[in-house]
């Protein structure tokens, strides 16, 4: 028996939530980023791991509030927790591969399109793997096409993010690229769900407001929506971030007289030295 399937049964409050979770993890994690590349060598790993992180709680979040408004009529769902939580684990291992890549290798075309393939891979993995963790009395069955084409749009949404985190500047910048990739994972999941269809046992029977187990869920979302505030707490507290000081300004290069020889340091480290009279203004 096909189940009957409510993508929405709390209305547009899942999606817009979960919107809002994807934007605030991209906005994080493009900061982040953006953080480590004006940093030393010794601080640059622990930026791009908190942008890393964020965005894959951020993405991860996303998908599981969304879920909580994803019902079947015919039977209740819950959720596997072990699964549930290595989902989690993927999303945050994928995207720090590819934050990771194009943070030492820059936005070059190889290595960004090589680390957005992988990440988009990852992050369509991490969807379809907590899916795998819905515990329900029937068979989740999926349409292929659709499912090629959301994992189409998350290797391009996740590709224009990493090349967003290297090379947007400013703090409004990176807003409207975080709000982008927000449309781009939220577009990703729903696409994803639009291709699934549920066979319900014979033997099924639901009672009407049973058809969904939130409470199976709410739990593991407090760790990553604690890690988010955490993080958010982080960058609000960094006066370059929150400025979108990404860049340190260039300062005029000092120039020393000596005699009627006038040297200086140019903002290539490099000496130039002219001839004139001493004390001389140029």
């Amino acid at each position: 028996m096909q189940g009957t399937i409510d993508g929405f049964s709390y209305g547009m409050v899942t999606p817009i939530v979960g919107y809002v979770m994807a934007c605030l993890g991209s906005a994080l994690g493009l900061r982040c980023t953006v953080r480590s590349l004006a940093t030393g060598r010794t601080r640059k790993p622990g930026w791009l791991a908190l942008g890393a992180a964020s965005i894959g709680c951020g993405i991860w979040t996303m998908h599981f509030i969304a879920m909580l408004g994803f019902q079947v009529g015919e039977t209740a769902i819950s959720y596997d927790g072990t699964l549930t939580f290595l989902s989690l684990l993927v999303a945050v291992l994928v995207v720090g591969a590819g934050v990771f890549t194009v943070g030492y290798r820059g936005a070059r075309p190889v290595p960004l399109l090589a680390a957005g393939v992988f990440t988009g891979l990852g992050v369509a993995g991490m969807h379809y793997l907590g899916m795998a963790a819905m515990r329900m009395n029937g068979s989740v069955t999926y349409a292929p096409g659709v499912v090629a084409l959301s994992v189409l749009i998350a290797v391009v949404a996740a590709t224009a993010a990493l090349w967003a985190a290297v090379s947007v500047r400013g703090f409004l910048a990176s807003l409207g690229a975080s709000v982008v990739m927000g449309i781009a994972v939220t577009g990703m999941h729903y696409t994803g769900m639009a291709a699934v269809g549920v066979r319900v046992a014979h033997d099924a029977h639901v009672t009407a407001g049973e058809g969904s187990s939130a409470l199976d869920v709410l739990p593991l979302l407090v760790g990553p929506l604690i890690f988010l505030v955490v993080a958010a707490a982080v960058v609000m507290l960094d006066p370059m971030l929150i400025m979108g000081d990404d860049e340190p300004a260039v300062r005029p290069a000092p120039r020393i007289d000596v005699g009627d020889i006038h040297v200086s340091l140019n903002a290539d480290n490099n000496w130039g030295v002219a001839s004139g009279n001493p004390g001389r203004e140029r």
